[in-house]
């Protein structure tokens, strides 16, 4: 009898963190301007990561260069893979398109600088809201982790996250809801990570190298409250921007 010889790749349905740049404007060097002022403020903390460029806030009518930007983005230390578009044809670019219309044939493609996106009124940022509307419910059962989170270590659910322990800095912690940590938050938490700008991050000590919902993110270098650092505390969206507050006697 013939032994089976044993497989020799695996392959099934997979989901990849990244960050979401969407730029609100295509004047480049304005652009460029802005992302360095911000990226310069903690040149190693996104270093590595990587990165989605999403087309779907850019203002109708305007066409931005995709390929130049992505070749700024990795000279900073960014890893750039692919392109979100919206209703309008993406323009053509060396970046594989994740999302978004099909790519007209050269035959009924408009030139490239007629090129248009959908401009919904959104936050940008270098990690930008991951979507374009209200985000329906995560659907995700809950996750519960039992034990601390050490550095290099990272959980995932579609749905809520409970943490009964620590999670350390260099851990991270991604939730299509709501994340609770019932110990110190000394890492990253990212809740919302579909774009529910509902979710919210909860936690006994926070101490956080990021938290981010729904994209809208704040890192360590941006000191927090005397009443929020280090202490039981929420963290919610409010518009475009995060709020901090308070757990007392709650």
């Amino acid at each position: 009898m013939t032994a089976r010889k044993p497989s020799l790749f695996d392959l099934r349905a997979g989901a990849v963190e990244a960050l979401q740049l969407s730029p609100r404007s295509a004047d480049m060097d304005a652009l460029l301007e802005a992302l360095d002022q911000h990226l310069g403020a903690s040149p190693d903390f996104f270093r590595g990561e990587a990165l989605v460029i999403d087309l779907r806030r850019l203002p109708q009518g305007q066409a931005l260069d995709v390929d130049a930007l992505a070749d700024w983005l990795a000279g900073r230390g960014l890893r750039p893979l692919g392109l979100l578009a919206g209703a309008e044809p993406a323009p053509n670019t060396r970046l594989p398109l994740l999302h978004g219309q099909e790519r007209r044939t050269p035959e009924t493609a408009p030139p490239e600088s007629g090129s248009t996106q959908d401009a919904p009124p959104a936050q940008a940022s270098a990690g930008a809201q991951a979507s374009t509307g209200p985000a329906a419910p995560s659907g995700g059962s809950t996750l519960l982790v039992e034990r601390p989170l050490r550095s290099g270590q990272r959980v995932y659910s579609a749905g809520d996250v409970i943490v009964l322990d620590a999670v350390s800095h260099g851990a991270e912690i991604i939730a299509g809801g709501n994340i609770h940590v019932y110990a110190a938050l000394r890492g990253r938490a990212l809740a919302g990570a579909h774009g529910d700008a509902s979710a919210r991050i909860f936690c006994s000590c926070l101490e956080p190298e990021l938290v981010a919902i729904a994209g809208v993110y704040r890192t360590a270098e941006q000191p927090l409250a005397p009443d929020i650092a280090g202490k039981s505390a929420q963290v919610l969206l409010d518009g475009e921007t995060l709020r901090f507050e308070p757990l007392r006697g709650r």
